[in-house]
């Protein structure tokens, strides 16, 4: 079986996932909730071997390098990140309905990449022969799927919110197995808190590696002007928590702010804008 295969596999027990979950979410019932969990672990140990066996089949081919090298393998490899920070996220917390707002991030990610992406095992260009690529592009997306999270977690919040201010959320109603706003406050913080560092790596061996290929640290490239776009989102969003005590809906919008910044920059500078990174695109 090849890693494209596996990879389809993938995507299906993703999407059964994203669907015990929205089951979940309009019938209550805790066996479907549990469901979506194991499905979402099931799909990350088949989307586990099949990174690895895509990364075999490079070395079969005289390649050798990490699955993380284009469009196509960073996709598959953002999805990857989504599901992992959200079961950390599930088997601490229990809050299966949070599944209902992330899972369809790593669903849409796989989805978009098995069946659009060219998925072909290319020779790295000279720039992207580096072991600074797997560093780089493990922190970054580590970050981004921290703030898919936290964004996810966002519009629960503001949902939930927009409830309780009208009071419809009756016992017994359908957010009533959202977690409570302070919950969800909190969950957003903490996600935020793990991707920002990330991030900050992702940037500090980005520079790293633009260096090693092409003798400069920064070059005011799209891609990194976003990067540090992104970057200054996230840290106004602690700082803005730190000192001026935002929480709640202002801290949630900055979230989902910040994570369409962090889309645009993963996905809109490579597919629009020319620069070094454009081999990331198409």
């Amino acid at each position: 079986m090849t890693s494209g295969s596996l990879f389809n596999i993938t995507t299906i027990f993703y999407m059964a996932s994203t669907l015990a979950f929205f089951g979940y979410l309009a019938g209550r019932n805790q066996k479907v909730g549990l469901s979506g969990s194991a499905l979402a672990w099931i799909g990350f140990a088949v989307h586990t071997v099949a990174t690895g066996l895509r990364w075999k089949e490079s070395y079969d081919l005289g390649m050798g390098h990490a699955p993380l090298s284009n469009l196509y393998e960073s996709v598959v490899f953002f999805a990857w990140s989504i599901v992992l920070v959200f079961g950390i996220i599930d088997a601490k917390y229990k809050y299966r309905v949070i599944g209902a707002f992330v899972m369809p991030f790593a669903l849409l990610a796989m989805t978009w990449g098995q069946l659009y992406l060219p998925s072909d095992i290319n020779p790295l260009m000279p720039a992207l022969q580096s072991n600074w690529l797997t560093y780089h592009v493990l922190t970054c997306f580590l970050g981004y799927a921290a703030f898919a999270v936290a964004c996810g977690v966002s519009i629960m919040y503001l949902i939930k919110a927009k409830s309780e201010e009208k009071a419809t959320d009756a016992a017994g109603g359908l957010l009533s197995v959202f977690p409570p706003t302070k919950v969800l406050d909190d969950l957003n913080y903490k996600a935020i808190m793990v991707g920002f560092p990330l991030l900050t790596l992702g940037i500090i061996t980005g520079a790293a590696w633009a260096n090693y290929a092409w003798g400069t640290y920064w070059s005011w490239d799209p891609k990194e002007t976003w990067s540090l776009i992104v970057w200054f989102v996230y840290a106004a969003f602690l700082h803005a928590r730190f000192t001026k005590g935002w929480v709640g809906r202002r801290a949630a919008w900055l979230s989902i702010i910040g994570f369409a910044a962090t889309i645009f920059c993963y996905l809109g500078v490579n597919l629009f804008l020319s620069g070094l990174h454009s081999y990331g695109g198409l």
